[in-house]
């Protein structure tokens, strides 16, 4: 063969060569055109082969391939460096991109628009979505975790790290004479010392605003009420009995909600003896219930029930639900007959001065009452008494299920130890008059008052509504600024006469023992026993007006031994030598120092309590 043969065959074989390695060349970008594709799909970054076009290129090549086995494993040996350098430029390439999208995302976020990228895009509708779904969670959640927050402070207790030790509460409990009697079923209860320990709705703290430190009878009394468990709670008047009762009332209101939206069901009444104690104990409930749009309504006699009727019919009170009722017993009793005051969802019932409701004769309207709410467990059950006798004792173990009792004090009525107190003997009534004069004067009374006044106001207590009425006129022609509250007073005149002296627009007020228990007036300084009155339990709670809320206090009384006042001298110097005033006793002396049995207020001499045990039930 000559040489330009040779170089032609030479020349042919390149040919082949340089098309062979276009076409592979070409298949492997078509390839890889069609890989990258697929992932596009597939939402992939890499590009790499499959097995198969692998194996499909290396086959083209072999049967097109006339070339050696030398030169063919040459083609594969770069054909492969070549793969690698193009998959490792891929990878490069595909993290490059993760890292542009990345980058992409965050300004997106930040400047709150959509990127280029279709894939970002969706991400942040997904994204978006997720948070609107999250949003309208959020937005539901403190709902409920408020209200679970609102229910469990209504039964929580003080958490071992906040509660006193044990030395604070036998210190606590020496200190302020108090006797606490548990069932065997619970353990002892233990004070709560201070509010920070009281674990309530926040909204409830504005109650004790201005306080320093709970009142015996409420650092006692609230652990066990805030469990649920039925209360006997036994102090003298001024000791802070309606927040005792009050704020576990609106805790349990708070964890029970209405069944239904917008409906009133009562489940807290309060019954008490007189309509200015009603009205007083409505007032604190409708206060703090009003911040949760809880409303009270008072019902009491002596006024048209017409209105109260009324409010009882309607739902909604100002955009408030009526959930509370408080009144005195003739009247709660009245509109239940009538059928508008529905008690049968009372789950929270209070007693207040039992022991004068039952003086009163009121023990039948009582029971009445009590029988049209829910029955055992389903009440929780509070009794509230200046006095532990045996007619309350009886009550309490018929209508409570094992009360945990607290007492401060003694169960027997005391005087309050803050007020001092001064007697001044007569020998002609007469003189009453000039005397009353006289210590006003002593005591820089002025004769007219402003509202808003500091000064300390003074109550003088008369015996009956017409020398209630006297006694106000004799003030008045001396120029004194007076206001009265007796019976023969219409209801508005007597809640009228009584905010100014709460306001101390009226520095001056005579009132018969209508005003003698129950009723907190601020700042009164000086009680005034005009005339003595019938029992000394009276005496005890007239002057229990002053010396309220830690404060001290004093009481002057006119004693002139006629009619009813020999009789009780004894009793009157008992109590002032208990109280440590021997020297005020002393002037008792010439009076017979013999002690009056004791009397019931509605069955008097003739009354003997025989029943000293609780009912025991009947087997047939």
């Amino acid at each position: 063969m000559s040489e330009d043969a040779t170089s032609d065959t030479v020349h042919i074989k390149k040919d082949k060569k340089s098309r062979k390695h276009k076409q592979a060349t070409d298949q492997v970008a078509v390839d890889n055109v069609e890989t990258k594709g697929e992932k596009k799909k597939e939402k992939k970054s890499k590009s790499k082969k499959t097995p198969n076009d692998a194996c499909e290129v290396v086959v083209k090549m072999v049967v097109d391939d006339p070339l050696g086995d030398g030169e063919r494993r040459d083609k594969k040996e770069k054909k492969r460096k070549r793969e690698a350098g193009d998959e490792q430029n891929a990878v490069e390439l595909s993290s490059v991109k993760k890292e542009k999208k990345k980058r992409q995302k965050e300004e997106a976020e930040k400047e709150d628009k959509p990127t280029e990228s279709g894939t970002v895009k969706k991400d942040k509708k997904k994204k978006r979505k997720k948070g609107e779904e999250n949003g309208s969670t959020e937005t539901d959640g403190p709902t409920r975790i408020s209200d679970s927050s609102k229910s469990s402070a209504a039964v929580s207790h003080p958490t071992p790290s906040d509660a006193p030790s044990a030395t604070e509460v036998n210190d606590f409990l020496t200190k302020h004479a108090i006797t606490i009697h548990t069932p065997d079923d619970i353990d002892a209860v233990v004070p709560i010392l201070s509010f920070s320990q009281l674990a309530i709705p926040s909204g409830l703290s504005s109650a004790f605003s201005g306080f320093k430190e709970p009142t015996p009878v409420q650092a006692c009394t609230w652990p066990p009420a805030l469990q649920g468990r039925d209360v006997v709670g036994i102090a003298e008047t001024g000791s802070g009995k309606t927040l005792a009762f009050g704020l576990p009332a609106l805790a349990r209101i708070l964890s029970s909600p209405p069944e239904k939206k917008g409906k009133s069901t009562v489940t807290t009444l309060v019954v008490a003896p007189t309509r200015e104690l009603a009205i007083q104990t409505h007032d604190t409930l409708f206060a703090l219930g009003a911040q949760y749009g809880i409303a009270s309504v008072a019902v009491f006699g002596g006024v048209d029930k017409a209105p109260q009727v009324k409010t009882l019919a309607n739902a909604n009170k100002d955009g408030k639900i009526t959930r509370i009722i408080v009144g005195t017993p003739g009247r709660i009793l009245d509109l239940a007959n009538d059928g508008v005051c529905d008690l049968s969802r009372v789950n929270y019932l209070v007693l207040d001065e039992a022991d004068r409701m039952l003086d009163k004769g009121f023990e039948n309207d009582i029971r009445a009452i009590i029988s049209r709410t829910l029955q055992g467990a389903e009440r929780q059950t509070m009794m509230f008494s200046a006095t532990w006798p045996e007619a309350v004792r009886r009550l309490a173990s018929t209508f409570q299920r094992n009360p945990v009792r607290v007492t401060v004090g003694s169960d027997d009525l005391t005087a309050n130890s803050r007020v001092e107190q001064f007697v001044e003997v007569f020998d002609d009534v007469r003189d009453k008059d000039s005397r009353l004069l006289e210590r006003l004067r002593s005591l820089s009374h002025k004769k007219i008052s402003k509202k808003g006044s500091d000064e300390a106001r003074i109550l003088i207590f008369a015996l009956y509504k017409k020398e209630a009425s006297r006694v106000e006129g004799t003030l008045r022609r001396h120029g004194y600024d007076v206001g009265a509250l007796h019976g023969d007073m219409s209801q508005s005149a007597r809640m009228e006469a009584l905010d100014k002296f709460k306001t101390g627009e009226t520095g001056l007020l005579v009132a018969t023992d209508v005003a003698a228990r129950g009723l907190d007036i601020p700042n009164v300084g000086t009680v005034i026993n005009y005339t003595f009155p019938l029992t000394i339990e009276d005496y005890i709670h007239r002057i229990g007006r002053t010396g309220r809320g830690g404060r001290t206090g004093r009481s002057i009384t006119f004693f002139t031994g006629d009619n009813h006042e020999r009789a009780l001298a004894g009793e009157l110097a008992r109590v002032l030598r208990e109280s440590g005033f021997d020297n005020a006793a002393d002037g008792l002396k010439s009076f017979p120092m013999t002690i009056k049995k004791k009397t019931h207020g509605a069955y008097g001499a003739f009354f003997r309590d025989d029943i000293t045990a609780a009912p025991s039930k009947i087997v047939f």
